[in-house]
């Protein structure tokens, strides 16, 4: 009867969701290309969180559309979001996504700024130069087709850069001609900075020291007096070793100090806010000493009733003769109650086991937080500083040997994946946007042309709960994700969210071949008696049904833990 309720009351929400749904008015195409404009207005205020609301909405729009060039700028958008943002793995997927569509239309500008943005991820974050240069150069076309001379202007600078940066200074000249012709008519105020350092660079490569020194200063005066810290801080360190070139070192120092202190603070301002991990080690021992102290409770109690039930077997032994009616009573009753109190220790010590497999699983995560948060601000931050000062010690001994080269190189791409490393362990779209976002950016990042995730989800995404909990929840839900791609073989699985008097209700479906359900306990891999015994810890509930060949379906009911006011 329970479960006829529960299916009447699913089918009840879906129908009502669904009502809601198709009396929502399709967007008109102006509509939806106002929404994207206020997307991106939000975006360049640095509102990211509402621009990242506005833009998929406007994605959902533009899709229903099956408009290219919105869909488009959609992705373009919240690129731009997370690329503000630092995450720039995020940033680089949604412009690809972004590209694929801009293809399919004619919007040259649009074609031009996602390629541009690629060739920056590509150069400044995953130091692929030559990927890079490709998609600058593949810019650099659909600006000239647009006969944007200002943007080619700004184009051709950042291949001038790239070029200079792998030391190819005879390959990047013509650019940089380029720019000095035509950027006092055709250029940005911004760009000034980054173009006299270009100039510094060029004229210390051909060890024309009064020019370098020159445009390096000239950038520095530009950079005091503007807000391009970025291109400033580069500035430094480009003079910085100049300066060790030609064993000026006092002044090197002090402007490879420039730069480290105007690195930090650029790192600064993007640090996303961390987790506090303090005391993890501590309130875990804590919580097993407890469990140690229940144990041994309940071991005393059973070795005191086995005394009682030896004791009354003496007496029973004694008064067997005049008692024995009152003896056989006497023996029923003590079975029955030994049987409850073993029956008790039982559920006692499964609930202890329960408790241990939730302290296991919430020291993983805290550790996850602790391992992300040290991986981040320690050992990125060593990777970097001995790439700087090997850079430095090559300037000062003029050692461009291969091993150097090499070591860097090394160094380098180790900073990037610990950096990726640590965004895996700890998601900074879950501790900065909540739950909702990070699962919805899950199911974006895992449908592929094989498998595709599709996400719903009746609360509002600006929705927050406890940090602790979110973390939980989206672990579970990660865990299932996962079991799905790993074992279910499935085309098309749904991840469905909704709150109802302080409960959240999941429910994530594939139409892949299903298992036995009796025999899910021995499948390795799958960790659902982890999850089970998480959600029963928490006072929630979890059912599974599966089908061979039809597919599975998993049901969570978990009591919500909101943020403290």
């Amino acid at each position: 009867m329970t479960q006829i309720r529960l299916v009447i009351f699913l089918l009840t929400l879906f129908l009502t969701s669904q009502s809601a749904f198709s009396q929502d008015k399709n967007p008109t195409e102006k509509e939806t290309t106002q929404l994207v404009q206020e997307a991106t207005k939000l975006m360049l205020d640095e509102k990211h969180e509402e621009s990242l609301i506005k833009s998929r909405k406007a994605l959902k729009y533009a899709i229903a559309l099956n408009n290219n060039n919105l869909i488009a700028n959609c992705y373009n958008t919240i690129a731009a979001n997370f690329d503000q943002l630092t995450e720039f793995e995020k940033a680089f997927f949604y412009y690809k996504k972004g590209l694929i569509y801009a293809q399919k239309t004619n919007n040259n500008i649009l074609k031009n700024w996602l390629n541009n943005n690629i060739g920056n991820i590509y150069c400044f974050d995953k130091k692929e130069y030559a990927k890079g240069i490709y998609y600058y150069k593949k810019s650099l076309e659909y600006s000239t087709k647009i006969k944007d001379t200002t943007q080619i202007v700004f184009t051709k600078l950042n291949i001038t850069w790239a070029y200079f940066d792998i030391g190819q200074y005879e390959e990047g000249l013509p650019y940089l001609e380029f720019i000095n012709k035509h950027h006092s008519k055709y250029g940005k105020e911004s760009t000034t900075v980054a173009l006299n350092m270009l100039n510094g660079m060029y004229h210390s490569h051909k060890n024309n020291n009064k020019k370098a020194i020159t445009y390096f200063e000239k950038a520095i005066e530009k950079g005091n007096t503007g807000d391009e810290k970025s291109d400033l801080s580069f500035t430094h360190l480009e003079y910085s070793k100049f300066l060790f070139k030609n064993k000026l070192f006092k002044k090197a120092y002090q402007n490879l100090n420039t730069y480290n202190a105007l690195t930090t603070e650029i790192n600064d301002d993007d640090k996303l806010k961390k987790a506090n991990v303090a005391g993890i080690n501590l309130e875990l021992d804590e919580y097993k000493r407890e469990i140690d102290n229940i144990e041994s409770k309940f071991k005393s109690q059973e070795q005191l009733m086995i005394e009682n039930q030896t004791k009354n077997k003496r007496i029973s032994v004694i008064i067997i003769s005049a008692l024995i009616i009152i003896i056989i009573l006497f023996y029923f009753y003590f079975q029955n109650v030994q049987l409850k109190q073993k029956n008790k220790l039982k559920d006692i010590q499964r609930k202890i086991q329960e408790n241990i497999i939730t302290a296991s699983i919430n020291a993983q995560e805290l550790e996850r937080k602790k391992i992300a948060s040290f991986l981040h601000d320690n050992i990125s931050a060593l990777l970097s500083s001995a790439a700087l000062h090997l850079t430095v010690f090559s300037a000062k001994n003029k050692n461009n040997s291969e091993e150097i080269t090499k070591i860097k190189s090394i160094l380098i791409q180790t900073h990037y994946k610990v950096r990726d490393l640590s965004h895996q362990l700890l998601p900074s779209l879950l501790a900065r946007f909540g739950l909702f976002y990070a699962l919805n950016d899950l199911c974006e990042i895992n449908s592929n042309s094989n498998l595709h995730f599709e996400f719903c989800n009746n609360v509002t995404n600006e929705t927050r709960y406890n940090e602790d909990y979110e973390m939980k929840m989206y672990f579970i839900i990660s865990e299932l994700l996962n079991n799905i791609i790993k074992h279910s073989d499935a085309s098309n699985a749904k991840l469905t969210l909704s709150e109802k008097d302080s409960m959240l209700y999941i429910s994530v479906k594939d139409n892949g071949e299903g298992f036995e359900i009796k025999n899910y306990r021995t499948i390795e891999g799958f960790g659902l008696n982890q999850i089970r015994a998480r959600i029963k810890n928490m006072g929630g509930k979890i059912k599974i049904k599966s089908i061979i060949n039809s597919g599975t379906s998993i049901s969570i009911i978990a009591p919500i833990e909101y943020k403290n006011s």
